[in-house]
């Protein structure tokens, strides 16, 4: 009898500059609404792991935040996960805006990953906005700094060609035993999930730098007899203008949020939601490491 095919699973990171299109990427590939997404740069604050399951592999996808420079402690810890996610994957995934092309920062980036001599893939993103013509010259440059092992050009918003790239990488990670159960989505805690679902629509309804200057924390998270979720979330701001923004004319903006927080946190925990939000004033929470480490960052101290 012939013998069934090994298991395969390996970690594949995510990385690029903000606004490249990473988490759609990942929730394109997983199927599923894992990491939040706003047209806003720099949306996600932590590494957030996606399983894709594909035939006898089990591709373990971390979608990290965007690499800028930083400025604030959040900024660095952003940074700091990004670049722990690329060093602990057994392949790395550059994603560039197919549209921004060759910036700086995306050089930047690039550039680091060939020196590091780690397995890396280029992924153009957006190339359903992009003239064909204009992709091989851009491919080519990128190549030329990092020597990538393999190329795609997909569009995560429509899907164009993430089924070869999906295939490509269950064909690549390492055979193993899966580190996770088959139907597995993330390691994201339903905590964690919440308040993360609460601050993409802060992303989605509020403007300028509030986003920015609010984290959001799950407080309690209580289930019911009647199988429902009672969920109790604080949302902290740096400033008051902001916090009078949050709330809005009579509670009209935190109630607009908490509504739609809520039924996205109703299909995403396949159950009633009971959600209360609470919004305070806490000036310098992005310096606080007891903040960072609550929504899932290490503190990377005074460097």
């Amino acid at each position: 009898m012939t013998a069934p095919p090994p298991q395969r699973c390996g970690y594949v990171a995510i990385v690029g500059a903000p606004n490249a299109g990473k988490s759609t990427l990942m929730n394109r590939l997983t199927g599923a609404k894992l990491s939040i997404v706003s047209p806003k740069a720099q949306t996600t604050r932590f590494r957030v792991l996606g399983i894709l399951m594909r035939a006898e592999s089990q591709v373990l996808l971390v979608d990290t935040p965007g690499i800028f420079r930083p400025k604030r402690k959040l900024d660095r810890a952003m940074v700091a996960a990004a670049w722990t996610g690329a060093a602990d994957a057994d392949v790395t995934m550059l994603l560039v805006d197919a549209r921004s092309g060759l910036r700086e920062d995306v050089r930047e980036i690039t550039e680091r990953l060939g020196a590091s001599g780690r397995r890396c893939w280029l992924v153009l993103n957006k190339t359903d906005l992009v003239p064909p013509p204009a992709l091989l010259p851009l491919t080519a440059s990128l190549g030329a700094l990092a020597g990538f092992e393999e190329s795609f050009m997909v569009s995560a918003q429509t899907g164009d060609g993430v089924r070869l790239l999906a295939d490509a990488l269950a064909a690549v990670v390492p055979e193993g035993p899966w580190l996770f159960p088959e139907d597995d989505l993330t390691d994201l805690p339903d905590r964690l999930l919440a308040a993360e679902t609460v601050r993409e629509q802060i992303f989605m309804q509020t403007h300028e730098e509030v986003p920015y200057g609010a984290t959001v924390e799950t407080e309690s998270f209580k289930d019911r007899k009647d199988g429902s979720v009672r969920i109790e979330v604080t949302v902290y701001v740096s400033r008051p203008g902001h916090k009078a923004i949050l709330i809005g004319e009579k509670g009209s903006k935190i109630k607009a949020i908490g509504a739609r927080a809520r039924q996205d946190l109703g299909s995403l925990l396949d159950r009633p939601v009971h959600l209360f939000l609470n919004v305070k004033e806490r000036k310098g929470w992005d310096e606080e490491g007891a903040r960072l480490r609550a929504i899932g960052l290490d503190d990377p101290g005074k460097a």
